[in-house]
């Protein structure tokens, strides 16, 4: 099957994958205090995160335009797959939709699934290599998106980061829960549900909390054996790997990797926030 898998840039891949031509990324656009960084392979990680802690104002985000989302699909393979980021957090699914009705009308039918993957950052990841792996197995177009839907619908996103201060700026949590947690140094352990984020359980320090949630996503995951397991991490692979250790201690699992985040994730996540998949 001749195949592109195509994600907005909160799609973090494994840096063996990146250059791999069946994959490609259309950027989002983030701005800070008044600069604007483009969310492709010249992202400063570290340059943007110290542009965040510098800025009074929460970092804003632009998602793909329509017309990008369409001149990628295009592309010269016959079937396409497309990967968002949780539509609750963005409206780049809403913009991959509409580029596929504006090519269709200009250029006729084509195979071009889009899929939300009501997750980010590894759990994008985790829905593109199933549809890697799909394809590689010869199953039809139509077969790999109803699977992969039903992967996405299966698939659980855990997640505990450092600061709470973005995702409340933006509207995603309360004020009143990202103060106790800011002020009594309490780290809640988050999930989502139908993408929107939900709190499942809460530590005090950021030790605790990641410990916690390896216990939470053992205890839920069942049958590990045959799971990928993707763990994301914004400027902590130190944190990443004490998670990964934590993990395979309780559990047996069919891949582990560990993923750097780019610069969409980066914004919600913040320096040091964790996100686990599978």
């Amino acid at each position: 099957m001749r195949y592109k898998i195509i994600g907005d840039s909160c799609l973090d891949l494994p840096d063996e994958l990146k250059q791999d031509p069946h994959y490609e990324t259309i950027p989002f656009t983030i701005m800070v205090d008044g600069y604007q960084v483009i969310d492709d392979e010249s992202f400063d990680q570290g340059r943007f995160l110290e542009l965040v802690r510098n800025s009074p104002e929460c970092p804003k985000t632009a998602c793909p335009s329509p017309e990008m989302f369409k001149k990628a699909y295009g592309c010269e393979e016959e079937n396409v797959f497309v990967i968002t980021i949780s539509g609750p957090l963005s409206g780049s699914y809403n913009s991959a939709e509409l580029a596929k009705k504006l090519y269709e009308e200009e250029f006729g039918k084509k195979n071009i699934a889009v899929i939300n993957s009501e997750s980010a950052s590894g759990g994008e990841a985790n829905i593109a290599l199933l549809i890697r792996d799909l394809c590689e197995q010869g199953l039809s177009f139509e077969e790999i998106e109803r699977e992969a839907l039903a992967y996405r619908d299966r698939m659980k996103t855990y997640f505990v980061l450092e600061t709470l201060d973005t995702l409340r700026k933006n509207g995603r949590l309360t004020g009143l829960q990202a103060f106790f947690a800011t002020k009594l140094n309490i780290k809640p352990i988050m999930s989502a549900e139908g993408g929107v984020i939900i709190k499942l359980d809460q530590a005090r320090g950021i030790q605790k909390a990641l410990q916690r949630m390896t216990e939470i996503v053992v205890r839920n995951a069942g049958d590990t054996s045959k799971k990928r397991l993707i763990i994301s991490h914004c400027n902590a692979p130190e944190r990443a790997k004490y998670v990964k250790e934590k993990l395979c201690a309780l559990a047996e699992f069919k891949e582990v990797l560990i993923t750097g985040m780019t610069g969409l994730a980066t914004v919600y996540a913040n320096d040091g926030g964790i996100i686990v998949t599978l």
